[in-house]
């Protein structure tokens, strides 16, 4: 990587930031390959590993965690460990676009846990994804597979059918034009069929999907200009599945979760995928 430029010299040119690499990526690129590169639930690495998850030199790996970790966005610890720094976590929990939805929706979904005696999801779509910004659990419950800044395929979570039956239909046919499910049980006839059902009935459900013997239910939470901004969740045990219980209960959460919003006067802007 090129050094810092003195004081008083031109501004890089974006052609100046580009490495000198046969793939031609840039710095920014590499820089976010080592900070993706520590996998989920992993805060630590050893540099060696972090170098090949990052798929970079050891050397231009030691060079960009020894700058990022100038800044407190990486540590740098005995025997070569590298970790997330806590600057990091601090600029992601400062100015999270989903800071205003977490704290607009969590008094609703302690009273749903309180109620339900359940685990409760909220999830935004993010692509083709559903990704979890906030999950409450109780002791002993049903194995539930969101997790906090986790992703789930839009196909295998209520809360991704939910979210993308929200969506316009033009985003809709973008979404099963590419779609693939890895496990060959579905196509896109199934998922229309599904995104349908959920738009019809007001919520989506999926029975065993993800671990067998529970059943996930969503309902979109709503913003302004009646858009699905992110969806609202449980995951209950098959024998414990109550329809006519768990969709009021949700839905008159979601609704007040959706007010929350629209009063908060907040400058984040929650948006659907249209606008993307």
């Amino acid at each position: 990587m090129a050094d810092p430029p003195t004081r008083g010299a031109a501004p890089a040119r974006e052609e100046d930031i580009v490495a000198n690499s046969a793939s031609g990526d840039s710095v920014v690129d590499r820089v976010v390959r080592v900070i993706a590169a520590f996998p989920e639930g992993v805060t630590v690495l050893q540099l060696s590993e972090l170098a090949a998850r990052a798929e970079l030199p050891v050397t231009t790996a030691h060079r960009l965690v020894r700058q990022l970790a100038g800044h407190g966005l990486l540590e740098l610890g005995a025997g070569g460990s590298v970790r997330l720094g806590l600057r990091l976590w601090e600029l992601v929990i400062r100015n999270s676009p989903t800071l205003a939805l977490r704290e607009a929706a969590m008094p609703f979904m302690e009273d749903i846990q309180q109620v339900l005696n359940q685990n409760v999801n909220l999830a935004v779509l993010d692509g083709w994804e559903a990704l979890f910004v906030e999950r409450l659990s109780r002791r002993g419950s049903v194995a539930n597979r969101a997790q906090v800044a986790g992703r789930m395929p839009v196909h295998v979570s209520s809360a991704g059918l939910v979210l993308m039956a929200g969506q316009s239909p033009a985003v809709q046919a973008d979404y099963l034009r590419q779609f693939r499910d890895p496990a060959g049980k579905l196509g896109a006839d199934d998922v229309r069929t599904l995104l349908r059902e959920s738009a019809g009935h007001g919520f989506a459900q999926l029975a065993g999907v993800v671990d067998p013997g529970t059943w996930g239910i969503a309902v979109p939470v709503r913003g302004a200009r009646n858009r699905t901004v992110a969806a609202l969740g449980v995951v209950v045990p098959l024998r414990e599945m109550r329809l006519q219980v768990l969709v009021p209960a949700l839905q008159t959460a979601a609704r007040g979760i959706g007010r929350q919003l629209q009063n908060a006067n907040s400058t984040t802007t929650f948006r659907s995928m249209e606008s993307v």
